[in-house]
């Protein structure tokens, strides 16, 4: 079986357990094959949690979970230096974290402060921890997916633009339609007659993380042309200078895109051209995840607030403007 098969393989198993999200189950497939980290934003009970922990039940991985909470230190996250006493000696040790897993969870993570936060800035971006003076390296496969919840602002601390762009995408996440909702009823009544043995137990396979290495390997032959280069680059712009555009796109735009965004949407365009089976980026796989990639990196200005215009109609109309060259 080739990579890109075990990969779809491994899409397909989450799926059937994640009901009526197609969108978020490819998301989550695009971070790991570009090696990114994900913010996820929705309503509590759409399966934002149940969506990475399906991932590492199908993927040979660790899963830690972290529930960010205002009383959460650092070292939670990290682990801490212990000291040890054995025979008439002692030393300190250091004791890992939740944060040397493959795949972590942090739940809720603007329930938690900027401190606490920021104990993840480090892991995402150099894929190590620093305690005592002394730096420990995460595992080769490692992502972060971090989830918010878009309507409860009530004690809860925003994240800094400097963590924000640490994300390779922010994904948004719907309800399901009723077909979908009538599905995840059955797949719950199953679920549960399954916990109760009424049901025979099939032991799931589990995929190799060399897959998703290997299927790395390939993405990172997937060409990109001179045009749909030029292509990536005026948009990232178009976040920048609006303004060249259309001088009302220009008053809603306080900050564009960073050089981590044109990075990023390069990353995730060729892994979604490489799980629709081509070996090349078209424009139509740039905008495709071009929303995903620049939605948490922009910063709308007062005038977008007050016209209550959302980063996802700005990024709209960034593409309607902006011709592949």
């Amino acid at each position: 079986m080739t990579a890109r098969n075990e990969i779809l393989s491994l899409g397909n198993r989450i799926g059937q357990s994640i009901i009526g999200q197609d969108v978020m189950v490819e998301r989550l497939l695009l971070g790991l094959l570009a090696n990114g980290h994900l913010l996820v934003e929705g309503l509590p009970g759409l399966a934002k949690a149940r969506a990475i922990k399906s991932l590492a039940k199908h993927l040979s991985s660790d899963l830690s979970r972290v529930q960010f909470t205002p009383d959460l230190l650092p070292a939670d996250i990290t682990g801490s230096e212990i000291y040890f006493s054995e025979g008439g000696k002692g030393e300190f040790k250091f004791q890992q974290g939740p944060i040397f897993a493959n795949l972590i969870l942090a739940d809720e993570i603007n329930r938690a402060p900027a401190k606490v936060q920021s104990a993840l800035l480090e892991a995402m971006e150099e894929r190590q921890v620093t305690v005592g003076g002394k730096s420990y390296p995460l595992p080769d496969l490692f992502m972060v997916m971090a989830t918010q919840n878009p309507i409860e602002q009530e004690g809860t601390y925003p994240l800094p633009e400097a963590q924000l762009d640490r994300f390779l995408m922010h994904v948004e996440v719907g309800y399901p339609d009723e077909e979908s909702e009538a599905a995840i009823m059955r797949l719950n009544r199953d679920e549960e007659n399954a916990a109760h043995g009424d049901s025979p137990h099939r032991a799931q396979e589990r995929l190799d993380p060399e897959a998703v290495f290997g299927a790395r390997k390939e993405i990172g032959k997937v060409t990109v042309s001179e045009p749909v280069e030029k292509y990536i680059v005026a948009l990232v712009f178009a976040t920048r200078y609006p303004d060249r555009y259309d001088k009302d796109l220009g008053k809603l735009v306080q900050v564009g895109v960073s050089p981590r965004g044109v990075i990023g949407l390069d990353k995730v365009s060729r892994s979604y051209a490489w799980l629709r089976g081509r070996d090349y980026v078209t424009p139509d796989d740039v905008k495709a995840v071009v929303n995903d990639v620049f939605r948490h990196r922009l910063i709308l200005s007062y005038d977008a607030h007050a016209s209550n215009t959302s980063a996802d109609q700005v990024i709209d109309r960034i593409t309607e403007l902006v011709a592949v060259s």
